[in-house]
């Protein structure tokens, strides 16, 4: 009887349970509804910016779809033309799209729209609206220059007009070191770029970067082999007998910069220790890195400065088919050295082994402000502003870089507004051929209206701001002279003999530069100092 009661008293527990527990105002459990697919959008990314020199482009969409259930179909319209329509899988539940070629963008913005159903009729939809901008085509900068990404929103390689390819989720910063963003790195992500035309007997390598010491080891550039000797761990890579491997490690007070080169039939290491190494607790800046690769030596830098140099006997490219850019992924991985969550900006890659001058040239590149080429056009590339012209100034048909240079005529000239120009040190430099007729001239002005001579608007001469950088002279001697204003006075540079050159002996290009600090003014011919004194500062 004892039993019987006990029986009873355990279904009467278990009923008083189930119906407390049963919410009889809410669905059964199997009717509650389903999340649906989960869509991850890699590129192109909502409001970014594709940059092309063809009025058409063609981009690669990369995406990823993943649904516990299982993936019944996808599509891809591009402003809501459909481009794509996917429905066989090799695995419904996890679904990568890394290839998916639009050939057709033109200009101006779009509406990307991924829709994903699954097998229970879910229907989840993605979009991203992002901008195709025109760009002029890039003319390398540098002798040797055959690779440059700035980062500026996107991941658009400018000698090739090629993109990266996205692994994971890299994103951008605005904390640029020059333009408008830079890279900013994330776990498990990282670029790649296919090597064709960039390996040769000379290799070198130039960016910015800006530390984030956590990962502790991280790779940075690496062109490498897949190690087929690891085919039972492929995540383990670790072939170094050919390409290079860039990278750091250490810990949160030091980072070492370190750079692995292979010869064919082995590997040498560029370790400058102590040298190369910077703490990122203090050194919370922008570092300048840069190595270079020869038949002869390897030499890192840092900021300018030679951190290690060593002998070698010349780089062996088999099996090298990959870049990669800010992790050792996918071919140097057996130490940890995967993506960098630093920043990178200003990526260039030369086909000649660059000296230190050529380095501290480039890192004074990222400083320029403003930039005429004169490659069949007035306009600045930094800004995409095109100059107002007055008279007729043309085009010479020759050049000392590029294509073509700017043709002087008479009453013709070029002028740009001064916005985001005037700071409070200020420099400029050109190559210059010179034409000795008219005998004085001005080259470069920036400076104010002469309301005191209101009477006589074509006679302007007021020389308290700005500055003035202009030659004159006769047949035979042309001088180059800078005026600078400081608010109250002015003050002359002017070099005299130093300063002067034969336009009838000197018949080649000449390189002109001045710069005005808080403290001096100088004027370069050609490299060479031809007259520095001291001033107070410009007033603008």
């Amino acid at each position: 009887m004892k039993n019987i009661n006990l029986k009873y008293f355990s279904i009467l527990i278990i009923g008083i349970l189930f119906f407390s527990c049963q919410d009889l105002e809410r669905p059964e459990f199997s009717d509650f509804p389903y999340d649906g697919p989960v869509i991850t959008l890699s590129s192109p990314k909502a409001s970014s910016v594709v940059r092309s020199t063809e009025a058409i482009a063609t981009i690669t969409i990369q995406f990823q779809v993943e649904d516990d259930l299982g993936i019944a179909n996808i599509t891809v319209k591009m402003d809501d033309v459909e481009i794509a329509n996917i429905n066989e899988f090799a695995d419904s539940k996890l679904v990568n799209v890394d290839d998916l070629i639009y050939d057709n963008l033109t200009t101006g913005s779009h509406t990307l729209t991924i829709t994903a159903t699954d097998t229970n009729d879910v229907v989840v939809i993605e979009t991203a609206v992002f901008e195709k901008i025109d760009t002029p085509p890039y003319t390398p900068l540098f002798d040797g220059e055959i690779f440059y990404m700035s980062f500026n929103g996107d991941y658009t390689e400018a000698v090739s007009g090629s993109s990266a390819t996205e692994l994971g989720s890299p994103s951008f910063i605005t904390d640029a070191r020059a333009g408008t963003n830079a890279y900013a790195g994330a776990a498990d992500s990282y670029l790649t770029f296919p090597t064709d035309g960039l390996l040769g007997s000379e290799f070198s390598a130039t960016m910015w970067y800006k530390i984030n010491a956590v990962p502790d080891r991280a790779g940075i550039l690496v062109i490498g082999p897949e190690d087929t000797g690891n085919a039972n761990y492929p995540d383990v890579q670790n072939k170094r007998s050919n390409g290079f491997r860039f990278f750091r490690e250490g810990g949160a007070t030091n980072q070492t910069f370190k750079l692995n080169v292979g010869n064919g039939s082995g590997d040498s290491w560029f370790d400058g220790g102590a040298a190369a190494t910077i703490d990122p607790t203090i050194t919370t800046d922008w570092v300048h890195l840069a190595f270079t690769i020869s038949g002869s030596e390897c030499v890192v830098y840092i900021n300018g400065e030679v951190v290690r140099q060593g002998a070698f006997s010349g780089v062996d490219w088999t099996g090298c088919d990959v870049l990669s850019i800010m992790s050792g992924a996918p071919r140097f991985t057996e130490w940890g050295h995967h993506s960098d969550s630093s920043y990178m900006d200003e990526l260039r890659l030369f086909n000649r082994a660059i000296t230190q001058s050529d380095v501290t040239n480039i890192m004074a590149q990222t400083d320029k402000i403003f930039n005429l080429s004169f490659d069949g056009d007035f306009t600045d590339s930094i800004s995409l502003t095109d100059a107002v012209q007055v008279g007729t100034p043309e085009f010479a048909g020759e050049a000392k870089v590029g294509t073509n240079a700017y043709a002087g005529a008479a009453d013709s000239y070029l002028t740009f507004p001064t916005d985001g120009l005037l700071g409070s040190e200020f420099s400029a430099t050109m190559w210059y051929k010179i034409n000795a007729v008219p005998d004085r001239a001005g080259i470069l002005v920036i400076g104010p209206e002469d309301t005191g001579n209101a009477n006589y608007p074509d006679v302007q001469n007021k020389r308290s701001n700005g500055f003035r950088f202009f030659r004159e002279g006769g047949a035979t001697n042309q001088t180059f002279k800078l005026n600078v204003g400081n608010g109250s006075g002015d003050s002359w540079f002017d070099g005299g003999a130093a300063a002067t050159i034969d336009p009838t002996i000197t018949t080649d290009w000449v390189h002109l530069a001045f710069t005005i600090s808080g403290s001096e003014c100088v004027v370069y011919i050609n490299g060479e100092v031809v007259r520095q004194g001291a001033f107070s500062g410009v007033d603008w």
